[in-house]
Order: structure tokens, then C-alpha cells, then sequence
């Protein structure tokens, strides 16, 4: 399974707040809608610089911390962005974007810049800086973390395996 993309690069310490602000939480529900305002407190228009699912967001340690908003990782997944790649996540936020189907990858980001592009080959472990002819080993994934991804989420995966169907 490989991912590619544009990187969009961020750092330390991105709380769920910056993600999505808390003053969004009640007065839009709708994902597509919600999405449009992604890191708008700290990056304005964001939405309008990402390249549907050709985006990678990367980031230093810590990503996803804060409150346990499941919005977060949602609307990163629904912005068109397939992965993040950081230093380090929140242990909550690394359970809500794989419960979702958004691939988190924990590695080195010091060598990856903004507007990089980058091949991400998360069965081996392996990430591609296709700008800059370097690259960079992370813990490859489980069968499980894959197919998680591959599914979509728990609910389809659930859904496909374990004969689980939501009413």
C-alpha cells in the first residue's frame, strides 16, 4: 500500500483545537462542510491550499493533542488528506484517526519541508522524499493497521470480517 503527496508541514504540539476549532463543534455537523475550516486559527485558508487526496500533512511531536474531539481526524480525512506523518501522536487522536481509516505514520520529520513530495510505502516501512533523494525507515505497520486503512475504518472493517452490521 503506498500513499504520495504534496506535504503541508507543521509543528510541535498541534492540538485538536488548532485542527478544528471547538467553536465549530456544535453549529456544523456536516463533515464536507466542517472540513472547509481546517487549521484556520493557525494556518487561514488551508482548505484552499490542499490538493485533494494528493496532501500529506507532516508534523513534529505530539499531533493530535488536547481534547478527544473525534472531529479532528475526520475532518483531515474528509479534506482530502490520506496521511499524516509526525514525530509523534496523542494516544487519543491515534485512535480516532485509525478507527476512521486515516493512516498516521510515526517517524523522523525533521528532514521533510514544506511542498516536498513524498512516497510513503506503508507496508515496508518506508518514506520516499522524492524532492530531496532522501529516505526514511518507520516501523512498518501491523496486519491489523493496515487493514483498517484498507477498510476505511473499524466500522467496515468490522462490517467485512465479523459479519458486525450497525442497524
Amino acid at each position: 500500500m503506498i500513499c504520495q503527496g504534496k506535504v503541508f508541514k507543521f509543528g510541535d504540539n498541534i492540538n485538536t483545537d488548532f485542527i478544528i476549532s471547538g467553536r465549530y463543534k456544535f453549529s456544523i455537523t456536516d463533515m464536507s462542510k466542517l472540513c472547509r475550516h481546517i487549521f484556520e486559527d493557525i494556518r487561514p485558508n488551508f482548505y484552499e491550499e490542499i490538493e485533494s487526496a494528493k496532501s500529506i500533512i507532516v508534523a513534529g511531536a505530539n499531533f493530535g493533542m488536547g481534547s478527544s474531539r473525534e472531529q479532528a481526524p475526520w475532518v483531515i480525512k474528509e479534506a482530502g488528506i490520506f496521511c499524516v506523518v509526525a514525530k509523534s501522536f496523542a494516544r487519543i487522536f491515534y485512535r480516532n484517526a485509525f478507527n476512521i481509516g486515516l493512516a498516521l505514520i510515526e517517524a523522523d520529520t525533521d528532514s521533510i519541508s514544506e511542498a516536498d513530495f513524498l512516497e510513503i510505502d506503508l507496508k515496508k516501512g518506508v518514506i520516499k522524499n522524492k524532492s530531496r533523494n532522501i529516505q526514511t525507515q518507520f516501523y512498518p505497520w501491523n496486519k491489523f493497521q493496515l487493514e483498517l486503512i484498507k477498510n476505511h475504518g473499524i466500522i467496515n472493517y468490522l462490517e467485512k470480517y465479523k459479519e458486525f452490521k450497525i442497524t
